[in-house]
């Protein structure tokens, strides 16, 4: 099968964690979850929006990085605290202080079964997470096998959530797009997903 890949890079880019507890067992702020690469297709191709959920577009994806960057974020809780002292009451919210990991020189490979896919994809901007996350796509629309795309070290490393349920798939999340559905996948790491020089 014959795959058009586009290439997309920013400086940073940030991908939300399914929750804190998750991020610390299996490190999840390094590759996509088929809620985010179901986003991007809708944000690429929006008359998908009017689809049953799903992902039609993406054959495949490939996400390397140089580094990833901890940064600490304040947040709170929805609820409120209630305290009563005598006849008063006192509402209040707690403070949490969160680490977050943000991509640097993030590179992002999308692959499409269509020319025609590819290069609608290649004349828009992406975001993985943030809207302030944005990455650019080159021009050139690369042509290769997807046996290529899938074992070429030296071009195509990186990370892919491969979006199946086998015997090594785990737990990814919950899909707030689809009812809530549980997500599985397995992690599918070609070459160096880490770079030093870009």
């Amino acid at each position: 099968m014959t795959l058009y890949i586009v290439k997309y890079t920013g400086q940073f880019g940030f991908i939300k964690p399914w929750t804190a507890v998750r991020d610390e067992e299996v490190y999840s702020q390094q590759f996509l979850t088929p809620s985010i690469v179901g986003g991007i297709e809708r944000k690429l191709f929006p008359e998908l929006l009017k689809e049953e959920w799903g992902i039609y577009k993406i054959k495949g994806h490939r996400l390397s990085y140089s580094q990833i960057s901890q940064q600490q974020e304040q947040t709170q809780p929805r609820g409120w605290n209630e305290k009563k002292r005598g006849k008063n009451k006192e509402y209040s919210r707690l403070y949490s202080i969160l680490n977050r990991g943000v991509l640097v020189n993030p590179v992002l490979y999308l692959a499409f079964e269509t020319e025609k896919d590819a290069e609608i994809a290649s004349k828009q901007h992406i975001c993985l997470a943030r809207n302030e996350d944005i990455l650019y796509p080159e021009q050139e629309i690369l042509e290769v096998s997807g046996q290529e795309f899938e074992q070429n070290e030296d071009f195509f490393s990186g990370f892919e959530l491969v979006f199946e349920q086998n015997e090594n798939s785990f737990l990814v999340g919950y899909n707030r797009m689809n009812n809530n559905e549980p997500m599985y996948g397995w992690l599918r790491v070609v070459g160096n997903p880490v770079k030093n020089v870009y």
